[in-house]
């Protein structure tokens, strides 16, 4: 799951993320959702909105979407429901406000995902150095 987001994290890493998600929901009223499989319950992934003031060059300027899945259900259209839902309830929330992701430019299933959803590349930029497509549109 963290090929193109970074290494697996500690258990500090995980716990201080736990918090950041639970903390986005109380300070700010959304956050990250858990992804789950109907029939099973079985955990597929995450997706959600945030506001991470990411020293990102260029900045942002819009409320982030992200989603990140378990390898064993890519390919299998849960991304694109899972994000089509949180845009869903984003517009209930947000009305038409901007929504950016940032995406690994060799992660071609997630931008795939983003064009299916509405998404349009925006700009290359930078995060910790590193590259990242910048994609953007309105809720």
């Amino acid at each position: 799951m963290t090929r193109y987001i970074g290494r697996p994290l500690t258990a500090e890493e995980c716990w201080a993320r736990l918090l950041r998600y639970v903390g986005h929901w109380s300070l700010l009223g959304f956050g990250y959702w858990v992804v789950e499989e109907r029939a099973t319950s079985e955990f597929v992934g995450e997706v959600g909105f945030s506001d991470s003031k990411r020293e990102l060059e260029p900045p942002l300027g819009a409320i982030e979407i992200g989603w990140v899945l378990k390898p064993a259900k890519h390919g299998l259209g849960y991304a694109t429901e899972a994000v089509q839902a949180a845009l869903h309830w984003g517009r209930e929330h947000f009305g038409s406000s901007p929504v950016a992701c940032i995406i690994h430019p060799e992660h071609q299933a997630s931008i795939r995902v983003a064009q299916k959803c509405g998404f349009t590349r925006r700009q290359l930029g930078t995060y910790k150095g590193d590259p990242v497509l910048i994609f953007d549109r309105i809720l």
